[in-house]
């Protein structure tokens, strides 16, 4: 691992003035509607009820997705909005997979034994909170009632302060083919500030021995935005991410919610980048990741060239769930543990998220749905549109028209006139029989998906910003 140098790159690939323009508030688009529009009145009997008719659809249903989520932490990161459990009582653990196999039982009976599941997805939390015995014992759960496909995705987040070369072993052995390494930022001050102190040495370290194991793609996440960041702390760290060179990156943008998340709390605003600072450090990290050979994604997302998400962008393959971009077909997502979003037929449903209450529903047998959302022919029209721009960047007019029986000009006749704007700066190209999103207006496409959001133009406020 070399020092850090000031790095040359081409004129950049995005105007600041835009990234200025379009710094507000909006949704991700994980889905559409977002888990703000989820309801109480939605419950366990509208999932089951979902969960049949999939049953019923026999052979015609698509692999499922599945995702895990495992909430535990050894320690607290300041800048987390996730939903965890910080405890170092590892027999917590043990508690929790006893509860999701009798989860995985009830959802089992439902869908019936040996659904074929085509992508896996452990999130947290911190999955590796669990022991390699814990995670084996999880794996055994899901391979007796799930029939996984040969090839499938089998993706784990990883702390890179919980595992060693020997635990990576441990997990490739079990199947996962892919690794996320929670980074955030390699600055020692910009670590100390959220409470997050990993030497950028033992990342390298457990990069070269996943890359010696064969796992398939292993992706890096950032953060800009965070405490104690600037212009010359962030240009080291994206000069290291440029010689660890990990298969996959995802950019995400600091979202200071205090109010909202209480570990922030912890966080000194004083000590945050301003405005101008974060669109600055995205802005170099757009050029500098470009520069190195990535492709931007979309969103967050960038990757190497012949990274399979890269190439799904090149074949207009792209999928987007609550895990980001994907490259499986799009279908049902089957959510476990405790807070897990999911998504069967036309429905989004939650989990509880306290522990308390997931525990107790399953020890009354119930599968432990407390919300979610039935979604209207209005929402499946909107949700189809934006996940169109986000993941293909262009809306054949006649073609959505035709597929949701609408006359989509007449109908969205108040979003055209809102693109103006958009057009004028050359975000999009709008003609008689599409919108097309520009190399410009990807890297802002939130903004231009937010158009056709019904919901967010009355409700922007809860949402982190685009940039």
């Amino acid at each position: 691992m070399s020092s850090a140098a000031v790095l040359d790159v081409p004129a950049p690939a995005l105007p600041i003035e835009l990234l200025r323009q379009f710094d507000v508030p909006g949704p991700r688009y994980t889905s559409y509607p977002t888990a703000d529009r989820f309801v109480e009145a939605f419950g366990e009997d509208d999932y089951l009820q979902a969960l049949r008719e999939r049953r019923d659809a026999g052979a015609q249903a698509a692999p499922l997705s599945l995702y895990v989520h495992i909430p535990f932490c050894e320690s607290l990161c300041y800048y987390c909005a996730c939903n965890k459990v910080v405890t170092r009582h590892k027999e917590r653990g043990r508690q929790y997979l006893a509860y999701l196999a009798r989860e995985i039982e009830l959802q089992a009976a439902q869908l019936g034994r040996g659904a074929t599941v085509s992508q896996l997805h452990l999130g947290g939390g911190s999955p590796t909170f669990l022991d390699d015995q814990e995670l084996a014992e999880l794996a055994a759960l899901l391979h007796r009632s799930f029939s996984f496909e040969r090839g499938g995705e089998r993706s784990i987040e990883i702390d890179p302060r919980t595992v060693d070369a020997q635990r990576l072993s441990n997990l490739a052995a079990l199947g996962f083919n892919r690794l996320s390494f929670g980074v955030q930022d390699f600055d020692p001050a910009v670590q100390q500030a959220v409470h997050r102190v990993q030497p950028a040495s033992q990342v390298f370290s457990l990069m070269a021995a996943a890359r010696a194991l064969g796992f398939e793609s292993i992706n890096v996440d950032l953060i800009y935005g965070l405490p104690r960041q600037n212009d010359a702390s962030f240009e080291r760290t994206l000069s290291q991410i440029r010689e660890l060179r990990p298969d996959r990156i995802a950019l995400y943008a600091y979202a200071h919610l205090p109010e909202r998340f209480k570990p922030q709390r912890r966080i000194l605003a004083e000590e945050l980048p301003d405005a101008a600072g974060r669109v600055r450090m995205l802005a170099r990290a757009i050029d500098v990741l470009t520069a190195a050979g990535y492709v931007y994604i979309g969103m967050d997302h960038f990757a190497l060239p012949d990274d399979p998400l890269a190439v799904a962008k090149r074949h207009g393959t792209l999928q987007r769930d609550f895990q980001g971009y994907g490259t499986r077909p799009d279908g049902d997502l089957i959510a476990l543990g405790v807070s897990a979003i999911g998504r069967v037929g036309a429905t989004y449903s939650q989990n509880a998220k306290t522990l308390d209450e997931y525990y107790d529903l399953l020890d009354r047998g119930h599968l432990p749905v407390v919300r979610g959302l039935v979604l209207s022919r209005d929402d499946l029209l909107r949700r189809a549109v934006i996940m169109a721009l986000m993941c293909r960047g262009r809306v054949d007019f006649d073609a959505m028209g035709e597929a949701h029986a609408v006359d989509f000009r007449h109908y969205f006749a108040t979003e055209f006139a809102a693109l103006g704007p958009l057009v004028a700066c050359g975000m999009v190209r709008l003609s008689d029989h599409d919108i097309t999103v520009t190399e410009q207006g990807w890297f802002l496409v939130r903004a231009i998906a937010m158009v056709f959001d019904r919901y967010a133009r009355a409700n922007r406020t809860r949402f982190s910003r685009v940039v």
